[in-house]
Parts: C-alpha cells; structure tokens; sequence
C-alpha cells in the first residue's frame, strides 16, 4: 500500500508563514482545518455584526474544504469558539442551518479571540469518504 501525502492548503495570508500554520491538513482521508474566523475575503473586511461572522466562517470552511475534494457534509467534528457567551442564542440557528442533518460531534468555547472584532472562530474535522 502506497503512503498517503500530507497536503498544506494556505488561503495566501502571509500570516500562516509567520505563525506557522495552514489554513488546512489533508491527511489521507482527513481534514483538519484551522480556526476560521468571519474575514470576508471578497471585501477584504471583518463585518460588524456576529451573525454574518459566523456565515462567513462556514463560507470560508465551505471554500477549504472543497479544495481538499469533500464538503460539509464530511465535518465529522466543530469547535466552536465565540467571544461573548450572550452571542450563544444568535449563533445556535445558524449553526444549525449548516449542520442540523450533518449533526457531527461539537464543543462550544467561550474565549477571547485574537483581535476585539473577531466574535466567532469555527474549526473543524471532516473526513472523505471513498
């Protein structure tokens, strides 16, 4: 059996060379994808409001994750990371319209993210299946 290779995906920030980091891991079948934050990357801006953050961050997953040939549909395990607990109730249905059938594995952490805009980061696990 050949070995499988380890593939980086980067999103071209110069960041990840500097911190060390892809915005991606494929490793045979699994994915490991990094914190993803609610940068939208079409306007080079972070929105305001935690709602659209947080479709940001599944869009920018969404993105990853094709890249690496699987979908959502392959998340097997989320962490999800927001800065303020009284954000939990806006962000729960929108969670939910991405995984409410796919239903993987999750944790919910409050925490304080790298910069005071930031008010949600999403990182997940998926793996392809054959």
């Amino acid at each position: 059996m050949a070995a499988q290779l380890r593939e980086l995906i980067s999103s071209g920030s110069p960041f990840e060379a500097t911190a060390g980091y892809s915005r991606a891991v494929v490793d045979g079948n699994w994915i490991f994808v990094s914190g993803t934050t609610g940068y939208d990357y079409e306007t080079m801006t972070m929105p305001e409001s935690v709602e659209e953050q947080t479709h940001n961050c599944f869009r920018n997953i969404t993105t990853v994750l094709k890249q690496a040939n699987a979908s959502l549909t392959d998340v097997v395990r989320v962490r999800y990371i927001i800065a303020d607990s009284s954000y939990a109730d806006v962000v729960f249905p929108i969670f939910g319209q991405y995984f409410g059938d796919i239903r993987p594995a999750a944790t919910l952490i409050v925490a304080g993210l790298l910069k005071p805009e930031m008010k949600v980061e999403i990182e997940v696990t998926a793996r392809r299946r054959s």
